[in-house]
């Protein structure tokens, strides 16, 4: 499984950052101040609640970099407060300063990476301690996930092979050890095969790549999954 990346790993998946990183800005430059005020698909949430936090996320990634390279363990937030009213002033924004902080975030988050020495110094993370490698795989998580609910058109079926697989095995790394989810027993056409949950009788469940990982996120109800009708799971990120 990739989700515990080695030195070499990096390389790919930060590439696979910048793309995700380019078509996000791409959608986003199309929409106009009415558009930003406009609903995602997070319930709550307008599309520029998302922006700001996918900008917020790029910050607080840097913050565990920092800290990282320091010696000094940091939270990805300072509080879950502080997180919360950061991204509701930064909603607040117009479309150019919301697109101007979508880009300057990304780019200050891959001119710190690029400083990096040693991408398997143990972090405190999510819980559990991993590899600092492990914040690219989050961070192309954070920008495809967000991606689909700013409802600009993107859809699961744009992920293309490679990073699909990177983000369903590091959704099943994340969910194994959730008894509460849904009990399935997941196929995928790649080969990934996984035991998730521990509610109900388990099931079945198949299909490509991104279609699994865009269900286990609750971004869709199965679309493209075959034996998932009537489980759901949480929304994701």
């Amino acid at each position: 499984m990739l989700a515990i990346l080695n030195q070499g790993q990096v390389g790919p998946v930060r590439k696979r950052i910048a793309i995700a990183t380019q078509s996000l800005l791409r959608d986003t430059l199309t929409l106009d101040d009415a558009d930003w005020r406009a609903p995602s698909l997070l319930p709550g949430w307008s599309r520029a609640h998302v922006a700001t936090h996918v900008a917020r996320n790029a910050d607080a990634l840097r913050r565990v970099i920092a800290a990282a390279r320091s010696g000094d363990p940091a939270p990805l937030y300072p509080s879950a407060n502080t997180k919360y009213n950061d991204i509701e002033r930064g909603a607040e924004r117009s479309g150019i300063d919301l697109q101007v902080d979508l880009d300057t975030s990304a780019g200050e988050l891959v001119n710190l990476a690029d400083r990096v020495e040693d991408w398997l110094t143990p972090v405190r993370f999510l819980g559990g301690e991993f590899p600092l490698s492990v914040i690219t795989l989050v961070r192309l998580q954070e920008l495809t996930i967000h991606h689909l609910d700013l409802d600009c058109g993107f859809t699961w079926e744009d992920i293309e092979p490679v990073p699909a697989r990177w983000l369903l095995q590091w959704m099943l790394l994340l969910m194994r050890d959730d008894p509460m989810l849904p009990a399935v027993n997941l196929v995928s056409d790649t080969g990934e095969t996984a035991e998730i949950g521990g509610v109900g009788v388990p099931r079945e469940v198949s299909g490509p790549d991104a279609a699994l990982w865009a269900w286990l996120t609750g971004r869709t109800s199965g679309d493209g999954v075959t034996g998932a009708e009537g489980i759901t799971f949480p929304l994701a990120g």
